[in-house]
């Protein structure tokens, strides 16, 4: 059975619990990683730079250039070369804004502190990137999805080669996610 066929038999309150599930284990898997990966807990805290003006400049403005980036995908190509099968629909139409805030904010956190704070600090950028692009499997069948969600992931990887600070690109991500999340649920 496809993902779309099956998130489409999911009561809404399963497909909440299935969904907050699936970043629990990336948060879960990132915590457990940098224990594993890294020769101290305060060395995988360096990547957490509180400055308020970098983290809300730089995250922001990232996020600024993915909306866009994908606004002019929007634009330009067909509707149907965008679809994902209505999976993004079905996640984001009919939820509370509350809780497509707060699924945001932990997709952010859960998928940054696994994509880049673990993996991307271990085994590099270009693997992480790559790596994060196929964790969203279903895009594969669609390449400007794919290509989209490719540039996307090259381009927060490569902000935090440059910043090193996580909350950057937590930010960034929340950011794109609660603002396309928030199109889809209010588009009719």
């Amino acid at each position: 059975m496809r993902q779309d066929e099956i998130i489409k038999q999911l009561s809404d309150k399963e497909l909440r619990f299935q969904l907050v599930f699936s970043q629990i284990l990336f948060l879960a898997g990132s915590i457990l990683l940098s224990f594993i990966l890294f020769p101290s807990w305060e060395a995988w805290l360096n990547y957490f730079d509180f400055n308020f003006n970098e983290i809300v400049l730089i995250g922001s403005g990232t996020a600024f250039v993915v909306i866009l980036f994908d606004f002019i995908l929007m634009k330009v190509f067909p509707k149907e070369s965008l679809d994902d099968g209505g999976i993004n629909k079905r996640i984001f139409e009919n939820q509370p804004i509350s809780f497509i805030v707060g699924f945001t904010l932990l997709v952010a956190i859960s998928e940054e502190l696994f994509f880049r704070g673990t993996i991307q600090t271990t085994f590099g950028y270009v693997f992480a990137s790559l790596l994060f692009a196929f964790v969203h499997i279903r895009y594969l069948k669609k390449p400007v999805l794919f290509l989209s969600v490719v540039l996307a992931s090259f381009f927060i990887g490569w902000i935090f080669e440059r910043t090193e600070n996580l909350l950057i690109t937590i930010t960034a991500h929340f950011i794109i996610d609660l603002v396309l999340g928030l199109i889809i649920r209010f588009k009719k």
